[in-house]
């Protein structure tokens, strides 16, 4: 406790201002409370790691505290020293988690731009598309119906085989007789 402060507050002169304030909005009980405690909170956040113009700056917002909330104060719970001391220290908190930042390594993957796609790349996708489409195009009527049904609709062999009324068997052989034909004229390009 700080100059003969004591729970209870009946002989603490800076309870009776508390209270003045709380009651009449006593600014003469405000500024005699403001210059003592001023500095005090301002010394306590400077040991709290904050510089001594963000301590000012927050010094002044915890007194300001003090004066709104006033009437909650209660002498029974805490002398005005530990009142006072805990609002800024709860207001250093809330400005160390809204001022912290992330520490960013710069040589970490993910934060690398992607690599730009080499052209060569598109143009290959795009001539083994067309490869593909004639592939398709080549096929019997009933191979290409079961291919699209198995990987455009993605449908079962069994689901297949139930839409169209053909038997489970014939509609794989015919899928393998259709990907026989696909890899034979796409060779390596798959």
């Amino acid at each position: 406790m700080q100059d003969g402060e004591r729970i209870g507050g009946d002989d603490d002169p800076y309870a009776r201002l508390v209270t003045a304030i709380a009651e009449r909005g006593d600014r003469a009980a405000f500024r005699h409370l403001f210059e003592h405690y001023a500095p005090r909170v301002k010394g306590y956040l400077i040991r709290l790691g904050l510089d001594a113009a963000r301590s000012e700056e927050l010094a002044q917002e915890v007194l300001v505290t003090v004066w709104r909330k006033a009437a909650s104060f209660d002498p029974a719970k805490a002398s005005v020293s530990t009142w006072i001391f805990r609002i800024a220290r709860n207001r250093r908190i809330d400005v160390f988690r809204r001022d912290r930042t992330a520490v960013l390594d710069v040589d970490d993957p993910a934060l690398a731009p992607p690599e730009a796609p080499d052209p060569s790349d598109g143009v290959a996708a795009g001539q083994q598309r067309k490869r593909i489409t004639a592939a398709l195009g080549d096929l019997p009527e009933d191979q290409r119906d079961l291919v699209r049904r198995a990987f455009y609709d993605d449908l079962s062999h069994s689901e297949i085989a139930e839409a169209t009324g053909l038997a489970l068997g014939t509609v794989k052989s015919r899928l393998r007789l259709a990907f026989a034909k696909l890899r034979a004229a796409l060779g390596d390009a798959t």
